[in-house]
């Protein structure tokens, strides 16, 4: 493992269609993708995550280290929002620092998605019960965020108990679908999962460049307008996906020895959900501005993920 990784990542061709849809942007060009061809897009890069994912589990024998990594995935979806939460204290609102900390304990699918093509590029396998894992994540940064905004606010929070959130977080559309595209690929044999096999496997790469493609479209709307409120946001979205990535890089080695399994946790911990999370602080604390923490997720910690962070934290568990 060498440095040159990150010069190798900054060529993919995925990475690279994320930067033109943003270069777009910045002309005013009219490029544009369809939202039902988008929205189509996403689902398929859940759904062969999911089932590729839950045949990798079907060849692995049920243990404590899925155990252990379940476990060690919820806990890191604890611990990032109480601590963002009164770091962002000191220069937002309450129901502003909840909602950013809840999206920044939570993880984000699509850094997820592009992890996973890092790792096939690299030719590093990962556990199918790491999908699992990741969408385990997604409720507990979201419980935390509003009782933390409960605890130190008044009356910013409608009258949404916590039984209605953790189970809206875990019947949103991004998470029915990957676990139970988990639990069909589990469930189907070898023979069956060949029979889709070039639509789960080859297509992948190609799908891929398209959504970022969009996303950098996306990005691009949202960051000029984002970069307008101040130095605060936009530092806090690059440091702390830095800082939690490379904490759990180093710290995933005393639970996993598996360099696949835990370049995925780093991800998860240095991503931020910007579907999961808007959609459940929209319900729950309407205060909370969207403007913010939309955008912190996704025109600035995903672009600084996938261009320097990946080969980052990849570099940090292989010398670690």
């Amino acid at each position: 493992m060498n440095l040159n990784l990150l010069a190798e990542n900054l060529t993919n061709p995925a990475l690279l269609f994320f930067i033109l849809g943003i270069v777009s942007v910045q002309l005013k060009s009219d490029l544009e993708i369809p939202k039902t061809s988008s929205k189509f897009i996403s689902l398929y890069l859940l759904f062969a995550i999911g089932f590729k994912g839950g045949q990798e589990l079907a060849h692995n024998t049920f243990s404590s280290d899925i155990i252990w990594s379940i476990v060690f995935g919820v806990a890191i979806a604890i611990i990032i929002p109480c601590y963002a939460f009164f770091i962002l204290k000191r220069r937002l609102t309450v129901e502003n620092s909840g909602a950013i900390a809840a999206a920044y304990g939570s993880v984000s699918a699509v850094t997820f998605v592009t992890a996973v093509a890092f790792l096939e590029m690299q030719g590093i396998d990962f556990g199918g019960h790491m999908v699992a894992v990741m969408a385990f994540m997604e409720a507990p940064a979201i419980v935390i965020g509003v009782v933390l905004i409960r605890i130190f606010s008044n009356g910013s929070t409608q009258n949404t108990s916590m039984g209605q959130l953790i189970k809206h977080a875990f019947t949103n559309g991004s998470v029915i679908l990957i676990l139970g595209s988990l639990v069909i690929g589990w469930m189907a044999s070898e023979e069956q999962a060949q029979g889709i096999a070039p639509f789960t496997t080859d297509l992948f790469k190609g799908f891929l460049a398209i959504f970022l493609l969009d996303m950098g479209i996306v990005s691009g709307r949202k960051l000029k307008a984002f970069l307008e409120q101040g130095w605060f946001t936009t530092s806090f979205a690059i440091v702390i996906a830095l800082f939690n990535g490379c904490v759990i890089a180093v710290m995933s080695g005393l639970i996993v020895d598996d360099i696949g399994n835990r370049f995925i946790f780093a991800v998860l911990g240095a991503s931020a959900s910007y579907i999961a999370v808007p959609a459940a602080m929209k319900i729950a604390v309407p205060k909370a501005n969207p403007g913010i923490y939309i955008p912190m997720a996704l025109a600035i910690t995903f672009p600084v993920n996938i261009t320097v962070g990946l080969p980052i934290y990849m570099f940090l568990i292989q010398i670690t």
